[in-house]
């Protein structure tokens, strides 16, 4: 079993930056492709952005594109997301994830995710 823990969110005005972490349980952490999601209120998930597994490359979402960086650190079993230049509608909880299999290096579809984070709030607002 897989457990992940996010940590870092807060209220930040427009134009600040926050940092996300998510602590993984386990020893199959660095094996597996990791991803951020968010959903806002009455919206559904949306994909933010993934990592492969040894964090040369990412992917971004175009919303959050040149703004938010994924990154990872395999020996800490940790995976991060910062963001900067916030806005208002980056408000929304935000979740990491990890793929449900070790093939799978890239996917914006929250199905090809199997275990979740419970999840953290980040509110951008004046």
């Amino acid at each position: 079993q897989v457990q992940l823990v996010e940590s870092g969110g807060g209220l930040v005005q427009p134009g600040g930056s926050l940092r996300l972490s998510c602590t993984a349980s386990g020893r199959t952490f660095s094996s597996y492709a990791m991803g951020w999601f968010r959903q806002a209120p009455e919206k559904e998930r949306e994909y933010v952005g993934s990592i492969s597994t040894s964090g040369s490359i990412t992917y971004y979402a175009d919303s959050v594109k040149g703004r938010f960086i994924i990154s990872r650190d395999n020996a800490k079993n940790t995976l991060y997301l910062q963001m900067n230049s916030l806005k208002p509608e980056d408000t929304a909880v935000y979740y990491c994830a990890r793929v449900n299999s070790y093939s799978r290096t890239y996917s914006t579809a929250p199905a090809s995710y199997d275990y979740w984070g419970q999840g953290t709030q980040v509110t951008v607002s004046s």
